[in-house]
């Protein structure tokens, strides 16, 4: 989803990846869309020399480092006010060189949006803004040569109003320490969104899967009359195993700051909970089985690896589109999945239950043979508590596009490793999606959602 600025759009009448061409084309002469901090024009595309790929790396940094923006190119401006058009071509012979240029020029990476707007009697030309998120990976440096002598040698660049200044080493370093700080709050509200749900569903004695996320920009939801029953409709609507078409929430109620669905089947339902900033966290029981390994003694249960990856498909675009399409939070997010034989597992539940009263089953994760319906032992020792984490694309996700894959497979193949299991073999980290190997609850469903997106 492209970066949501509430001045920008009112600027140019319409959000940024909804422009037309006449939108951008009546800009000129206007004095209220001079350049400003998040706002740049280019006469013509960046040249191909030295000069030029420091030209662009550094003001696709600013931004980033600052509060974000858009550059146009295509129109001239006249001591910052916007002048003549003048357009640029779109071919993708010069997107494809500033996509290099910004990747190998900025460090780390400047993540940013291309949105064409070609003119309607010619459609090869026209503008292209490209439109830069605040990062919450600044710094940014400009790591592209210098192509003059100059006594900014960290060539950390920022936007001040209409022009750029080069960030001194104080103002670097005080950077440095927001971006540490900011991730070691997002572990901190990881953490928060985990506790709450799993101490809304203490009472569950059977395995489950819980997966939170947390955006690195948080959004904003706003929880009102009109906005609820909104959001009532859309999540009692929503399609949630992949494949199968049927809905699974039954019950949408407002929470501390947050919505909840649920599903209606008492306390062994899904349970979600959206929080307003973008966080959110689901919990979902797994199918479960229980052999007979002595006599007609039942002591061991186990669940299939089919179970929790398809169980992790369905659970990560869910949560990744409430962060991108409800609060408009943007980029990228930590995911953590947490697997339990009980809740009473947890260690944020095992102070809230009675152990003397909780004797859960040991767990493992093994195959189940699909003619004979026997355990086939996959797992080398039990596990209580498993848990893996991992940084995904908030649009990778929500798309259900080849980075949830490699997303699945890294949190997948990580809560294996507890049962002794080196990877799931259901889905590679480059994202090869295997169906066989799913359970015979899922795997048909798997197969049609990933024909559909193109995924097998």
């Amino acid at each position: 989803m492209v970066m949501r600025s509430s001045r920008l759009e009112g600027l140019f009448g319409a959000r940024l990846d909804n422009l037309s061409y006449s939108d951008i084309e009546s800009l000129a002469g206007n004095a209220e869309a001079a350049e400003a901090e998040d706002l740049d024009y280019k006469r013509e595309h960046y040249e191909h020399n030295d000069k030029g790929k420091e030209e662009l790396a550094k003001d696709v940094a600013a931004l980033a480092n600052h509060r974000g923006g858009v550059i146009v190119l295509g129109m001239a401006d006249s001591k910052g006010m916007p002048g003549r058009v003048f357009e640029v071509d779109l071919d993708d012979h010069h997107l494809r060189h500033m996509r290099q240029v910004v990747a190998s020029n900025t460090a780390p990476p400047v993540s940013y949006e291309e949105i064409r707007v070609p003119n309607p009697v010619t459609s090869d030309t026209g503008f292209l803004l490209l439109v830069v998120p605040r990062s919450p990976q600044a710094p940014h440096a400009v790591t592209a040569p210098p192509t003059k002598p100059s006594e900014h040698m960290l060539r950390y660049p920022r936007r001040a109003g209409s022009k750029t200044d080069w960030l001194s080493e104080t103002v670097v370093a005080t950077a440095y320490r927001a971006r540490y700080k900011a991730a070691a709050a997002r572990d901190e509200r990881l953490t928060d969104v985990e506790s709450d749900i799993v101490l809304s569903v203490v009472e569950r004695d059977t395995p489950q899967l819980i997966v939170a996320l947390v955006p690195e920009v948080p959004g904003e939801m706003v929880i009102n009359a009109s906005t609820f029953e909104r959001h009532r409709v859309e999540l009692l609507g929503t399609e949630f195993h992949l494949g199968q078409g049927h809905r699974l929430f039954n019950h949408v109620t407002v929470g501390a700051r947050r919505l909840i669905a649920q599903e209606d089947r008492g306390n062994q339902g899904a349970r979600a909970e959206l929080h307003r900033d973008g966080s959110a966290a689901t919990v979902l029981p797994l199918q479960r089985h229980q052999p007979k390994v002595r006599g007609a003694e039942v002591d061991l249960q186990f669940v299939e690896p089919g179970e929790v990856v398809y169980q992790l498909l369905c659970a990560l675009p869910f949560l990744a589109g409430h962060a991108r399409d409800r609060t408009a939070a943007s980029g990228t997010a930590v995911v953590k999945a947490v697997l339990v034989n009980d809740i009473g597992s947890h260690p944020d539940a095992s102070m809230h239950t009675l152990a003397e009263y909780r004797d859960p089953l040991p767990m493992t994760v093994d195959r189940l043979h699909h003619g004979t319906g026997r355990r086939l032992e996959t797992s080398t020792q039990p596990c209580e508590y498993a848990n893996a984490e991992a940084a995904v694309l908030l649009d990778d996700v929500a798309d259900h596009g080849r980075g949830l894959l490699q997303a699945s497979a890294v949190l997948a193949d990580e809560l294996l490793h507890a049962y002794g299991i080196p990877e799931t073999g259901l889905i590679s980290t480059d994202g090869e999606l295997r169906t066989d190997g799913f359970t015979d609850r899922n795997r048909g469903a798997l197969a049609e959602w990933a024909r559909q997106h193109s995924l097998l």
